[in-house]
This record gives C-alpha cells, structure tokens and sequence, in this order.
C-alpha cells in the first residue's frame, strides 16, 4: 500500500470520505457527483481535498474503463463503507422516536425474497402503519446488521454473530418447474434421466448455488441457460424456456407452472429473521421484525401446505 506521507493537520470532513465512497461505488466522478447531489467537478474538489489531507498520491487512476482505485484507497474503502452505514444508521435512528410506531426501517433480503415475497407481507404493513418509511436492500450477499448496513435481514444461512436477535421461521420448499406450454411442446418426463434432453434453466459462476443443487441433485445435467440473477430464472420459466428450481409457494401461485418430478428432487432452504439486538426495544423496528416474522411464516407454510395436498 502507498504510505500516507504525513500526520493530518485537519481531520476530512464527512463530506470528502462520502464522496470517496461514492466515486468506489460508481466508479467515476460523474457517476459519483449525481449519486450525491452534486456537480463533477465538486466531486473532483472533494478528492484533491481529500488525497492533501491525508498526504498520500493518487487515490484513483484513470483508464478507459473510468477510475481506477490506487491500493490505498482500496485499503481505505472498507473504512469509508462502514462510515457511510454508520452515517445511515444514525439518520434512520433519529428519524423518529424509539417509542414511535413511525420512521425509517431498513431490511435487507434477497432479490427473489424482495420482489416474489416481500411486497405481500409489505403491503398490509405499510396500510397500518403509514408513518413508516421502508427500505430495501436487495441482495444475495449476507448483510452486516453489526455495522448497521441494515436493520433487519431475511437471511437464508443461519447467522452466527452473539449481538443479533435472530428467530428461526422455517424452510421453504424448492421443486423443480416449468410452463405447460414448455412440456406440451416436448418430450415426456418420466424419470430423472429424461431431464438430459430438456432445456434446464441453471446458475452461471455462483459456485455455492451450484454445489447447493449438486448436493440435492448429483446427476445434473448441463445447464442450457445460465444466469446466477435468480429472477431471470424465474422469468426465463414463466417464459416457457425450459425447467427450473423455483419455490414453491413462488411456483404455486401461478396455475400454467408444473412442478416436475417432485417425487424425485425436492430440497429447502432455512429462513432466519435477524434483528441487532440493541434495536428490540424500538418500535418501530418491532413492528417490522413481527411483520416479517409472520408474514414468512405464512410463505413457509405456504409452500409446505401445497407440496402436502
């Protein structure tokens, strides 16, 4: 790493590491400038202002493929992100009182989670408490509740950090799947080794996803379609494409989606809620936290109530 030349004759003001956050984010100062409000060459004052107060060189490089962080800044990003979250924290904790049953509550969840699920429970929420304000972050990285990057998670591994309130709702059935029109137009499926000559709908490089469905489904067969955005995959099924997994509360909702050999493949997925503890006694992030809490619940069984009919 390059050498920060000198001690800091002035600390940089939040407004620097924000927008150095940003530029790692986005990527290039034009980018960086409309993501906060600001003009480019703010942006660029920003960073100059920064690289003197800190004494170091460059921060960024340019390139064709716009800015390039220098290995300083790479080892300053991780810095600046939980700063930024702290920074986001401490303006959702102030936008209303503990003992408020409004104000802002940021949840963080997957993106099949977040737009097939999320919504129905959301809704009802919002209709009873219109005071709150609700974020989402979508995402199938695992959320730091700790460094407040969120308030509360839908998380499909079990978290293991002590200062989280976490409450176990299930597991979520999966299945195989595909459009009637999909199976009129091709070859009957009898048994696993008919899927051979189907288009199956799979991950790309997530390799953790890919050892999940080896695990449950050792004969794989090669993926005709790979993308590891699981809407895609969802939407490449409804689309009548080919086979996929899909959840089946998800599935089941939609009467032209066939479960396939579900006698034969079937696997699930844990459903953990997660709360940073010192955030129970806020009502606000309560009443989210039992929202959640049932309304996965209901999905869980959902799914469970239909693979048993």
């Amino acid at each position: 790493m390059a050498a920060i030349h000198r001690c800091m004759d002035i600390d940089p003001g939040w407004d620097l590491w924000r927008t150095f956050d940003a530029v790692m984010r986005k990527g290039s100062l034009s980018s960086a400038a409309r993501a906060l409000g600001l003009t480019q060459p703010t942006a660029g004052r920003h960073i100059a202002e920064l690289e003197a107060a800190l004494g170091t060189d460059a921060l960024f490089t340019r390139s064709a493929r716009g800015l390039q962080p220098t290995e300083t800044a790479l080892a300053l990003a991780p810095h600046a992100e939980a700063m930024a979250a702290a920074a986001a924290a401490l303006i959702r904790s102030a936008s209303a009182p503990a003992d408020a049953a409004g104000g802002v509550v940021r949840i963080s969840a997957s993106e099949v989670i977040g737009a097939e699920v999320l919504p129905q429970i959301l809704a009802p929420l919002h209709a009873a408490h219109p005071r709150l304000t609700l974020e989402l972050l979508l995402t199938d990285a695992p959320s730091d509740l700790l460094r407040r990057d969120a308030d509360l998670a839908i998380r499909m591994t079990e978290p293991k950090q002590k200062a989280l309130l976490v409450k176990s709702v299930g597991r979520i059935c999966l299945g195989l799947y595909a459009h009637r029109d999909y199976l009129a137009r091709t070859a009957p499926i009898a048994s696993a080794t008919d899927l051979h000559r189907h288009a199956i709908i799979g991950f790309d490089r997530d390799a953790a996803s890919l050892r999940s469905i080896n695990a449950v489904w050792p004969d794989m067969p090669q993926f005709a379609l790979r993308t590891d955005n699981q809407l895609a995959q969802i939407a490449m099924v409804r689309a009548g494409i080919g086979i996929g997994v899909m959840q089946d509360p998800i599935a089941r909702r939609d009467p032209a989606l066939v479960p396939v050999l579900s006698d034969t493949f079937s696997a699930h997925l844990p459903v953990w809620i997660a709360i940073h503890e010192d955030l129970r006694s806020t009502r606000r992030m309560r009443i989210v936290f039992d929202a959640l809490v049932q309304g996965m619940t209901e999905h869980v069984r959902a799914g469970a109530a239909r693979a048993g009919s």
